[in-house]
């Protein structure tokens, strides 16, 4: 296999074979084929994209070839990071065009190749498998003469400084990409797809085969990425559209082609990692006041109401769902921004962004589905969280659908109440737990006020005692502090929101307790 023929074949491959038909007198000729997105010179479009998903759909899944040299898929992860693009391949380099593009090898634990092509003036034009593209670092240097697959793909733009191109969007993994806002360093992921998250049988994790990169106008402010999604039971095409700055803003726009039935699926899913914070500390022995790269869910649901869910580290594995009809929004945030409820100077979860998913068109009937997983490292991204759609998806059929990424500080979108800023649990005697929830925000802020403010604290079973509500002059809000009781219950469900004249002026907190 020649260094081109890895590129161009691994579309190929894929597309139906098209025969040629005796032409009878009165028939209509048949359709032409669709372009071959992975040859040099075919003409690009979404629907050509649109048509290759589906075209792929309806042959049996083949999975991705290892074209690893070997030994890279044992490099250790530090020897794998020193691997780098060659500075003087970076795409696009002093072109003046907003934007740099960076290809990433595969190796470590990045072992299916990825095919990167270029769209420039409507045409594809495919980028070589070969090695030339690194400095491998520390890492063996491959061999010249064979394919050196790709893993992905990273965006630089001058997001900090003007004469300063720094990464802020990559693509790497399965069909993982995140994204960063001005200031800010990676935190929380999100992905294209989940299928089956949480079942007993296991999860089906998709995979971007494909991508193709539009070449931006001069001093463009904007980068699409279209991306083809391959799994065991479904195809997609994907299009990514970027625009870097103080929120980074994604929108997503994609269509699914199932092979099977799909009763499962996570559209616009995360991942993100809660290690341990002051709600949920429990054996903790540790330096760091808090370690997370998002400390709640935030939903803004179809009725109106927002909601916040502190995350949480459970002993064993938690799957909550919030029912719901056309949500408005929903993000996994990191609401504490002060360095020091974190110290810890390598990490800087202080500069993680929050993560806001604005839906686009009617999401119509479903619900949210958050899955917290056991973690005993600070490594392992152990939160899901995603909308799942309550029809299932038929074989055969065409689903597309759009949102908006919010990669922020604070998400666009907020309550118009007081908002939860901390959530702090502790023991109580006995099997009770003391809770201290603090508010803050214009409604709470006045401590005349608070005498009028009635603090509305509920749990499914068990039972809550001696709730006392006052204002917090440290943060010129509001602090209700509580107990549960759960007698010999294994998990309680809280609820509380602050009402004013019968009428609540927060958002609604909410609380999973597990024994």
């Amino acid at each position: 296999m020649n260094r081109r023929s890895f590129v161009t074949g691994a579309l190929a491959a894929h597309l139906l074979a098209t025969t040629a038909l005796a032409q009878q007198p009165g028939q209509t000729p048949p359709p032409p084929p669709p372009p071959n997105l992975g040859a040099d010179g075919a003409p690009f479009s979404r629907d050509a994209l649109d048509e290759q998903a589906r075209l792929l759909a309806t042959k049996a899944f083949e999975p991705p070839r290892n074209l690893l040299p070997d030994g890279f898929a044992d490099l250790p992860q530090d020897v794998f990071r020193s691997i780098k693009m060659r500075p003087d391949r970076s795409l696009w380099q002093g072109e003046n065009r907003g934007f740099g593009i960076d290809l990433l090898p595969g190796g470590f634990i990045y072992r299916s190749p990825v095919a990167v092509g270029l769209v420039e003036d409507g045409k594809v034009r495919m980028l070589p498998n070969e090695p030339s593209w690194f400095d491998f670092g520390r890492a063996p240097q491959a061999p010249a003469d064979k394919p050196f697959p790709f893993s992905g793909v990273s965006a630089r733009a001058p997001i900090d400084r003007p004469e300063e191109l720094r990464e802020f969007a990559l693509f790497q993994g399965a069909t993982l990409f995140r994204a960063l806002a001005r200031g800010q360093i990676f935190g929380t992921s999100a992905r294209g797809l989940a299928i089956d998250t949480g079942e007993p049988d296991g999860e089906e994790f998709p995979l971007f085969r494909n991508f193709w990169i539009e070449r931006p106008g001069p001093v463009a402010n904007s980068l699409v990425v279209y991306a083809l999604l391959d799994s065991r039971r479904v195809t997609g095409s994907y299009r990514f559209t970027l625009r870097p700055g103080e929120i980074t803003v994604v929108d997503v726009e994609f269509t699914l082609f199932p092979r099977e039935e799909l009763r499962h699926i996570g559209v616009a899913p995360m991942t993100s990692m809660f290690f341990f914070g002051p709600n949920d500390r429990v054996g903790v022995d540790d330096i760091r006041g808090q370690v997370h790269r998002a400390d709640g869910l935030q939903i803004w649901n179809g009725a109106g109401e927002w909601v916040w869910r502190p995350l949480s580290n459970p002993a064993d594995l938690q799957i909550s769902v919030f029912v719901d009809k056309n949500p408005r929004g929903f993000g996994l945030l990191q609401r504490q921004r002060a360095f020091a409820a974190y110290n810890d100077l390598g990490r800087r979860y202080d500069r993680m962004p929050s993560v806001w998913v604005e839906p686009i068109g009617d999401w119509n009937d479903g619900q949210f589905q958050l899955t917290e997983i056991p973690s005993d490292a600070d490594v392992n991204e152990n939160i899901v969280v995603y909308w799942r759609p309550k029809e299932a998806l038929k074989p055969g059929s065409r689903v597309s659908m759009a949102y908006r990424l919010h990669w922020c500080w604070t998400p666009p979108d907020r309550p118009g109440g007081a908002t939860t800023v901390a959530t702090v649990v502790g023991a109580a005697g006995g099997r009770r737990r003391r809770f201290v929830v603090d508010f803050a925000g214009d409604s709470v802020a006045d401590p005349s006020r608070a005498g009028a403010i009635r603090p509305m604290v509920s749990t499914s079973v068990g039972a809550i005692r001696d709730v006392v509500g006052r204002p917090n002059p440290e943060i010129k809000g509001y602090r209700v502090t509580f107990d549960l009781d759960p007698g010999n219950e294994e998990l309680c469900e809280l609820r509380m929101v602050l009402e004013t004249d019968g009428k609540p002026i927060s958002e609604t907190w909410l609380y999973r307790w597990t024994a």
